[in-house]
């Protein structure tokens, strides 16, 4: 009888320990990613869909962009508008150097979209709910002038989060072009795509490690009721 009850609770403790851990498992695969490039691959297959041609991803106006929301950082509406707009000469005086982008290589942008949330939303849901939200977002981004793109996400530990997404119709791997490709940018906020860098200081890598903490807590303690 006892052996039974033994392996009861051992099955009870496999299971919950399971339960417990298989969210904080899944959420890890997503944390090690970046969603800046994931809007930029959204963004390619919606164009894809109404047979446009797909926009090369750039490092370089992926960082701009993430230049560009941290400058904003702070500027969100009650109603989820970026009140910022940085002068043009910052790209050139600004957002360029500080990515390192070779200024012989700086090219024409040729549109750009910001928004911001007050949490976090998945890749689909801020293009959808953020970036590409009414027709005039949706005609830029059909605009068959554009050949690059580029992606900048940053927020703030309670948010509002920022999104950035920047267009050029420069040549791939001649415009734009990061010194060393990009191996001196020192990024300390946010995620830019193109990078391989992840989301740092970003709310869901939080999120994550109190989860798995909070199931090895848990686990411990199934154990020494056990």
């Amino acid at each position: 009888m006892m052996k039974k009850n033994n392996l009861s609770c051992c099955v009870l403790l496999h299971f919950l320990c399971c339960c417990l851990l298989l969210p904080a498992l899944v959420l890890s695969h997503h944390i090690h990613g970046n969603p800046a490039s994931n809007i930029v691959d959204i963004i390619n297959k919606n164009l894809t869909d109404q047979k446009l041609p797909r926009l090369n991803d750039s490092p370089g106006l992926g960082c701009m962009a993430l230049q560009y929301v941290e400058l904003c950082k702070g500027n969100c509406t009650d109603n989820n508008v970026v009140n910022c707009k940085p002068p043009e000469d910052d790209f050139t005086e600004v957002f360029a150097p500080n990515c390192g982008v070779e200024l012989p290589t700086f090219g024409t942008i040729t549109g750009h979209i910001v928004g911001c949330q007050r949490k976090y939303l998945e890749p689909s849901l801020a293009f959808s709910e953020v970036l590409i939200k009414d027709e005039k977002s949706l005609s830029l981004l059909k605009n068959k002038s554009h050949t690059e793109v580029g992606v900048g996400l940053v927020g703030l530990h309670k948010g509002p989060f920022f999104w950035c997404v920047l267009f050029s119709n420069g040549k791939t791997n001649s415009t734009f072009v990061l010194e060393n490709h990009g191996a001196g940018i020192q990024q300390k906020k946010g995620c830019y795509s193109g990078s391989t860098t992840p989301c740092s200081r970003g709310q869901k890598s939080r999120v994550a490690f109190f989860n798995i903490f909070f199931m090895c807590y848990v686990s411990i303690l199934l154990f020494k009721l056990w």
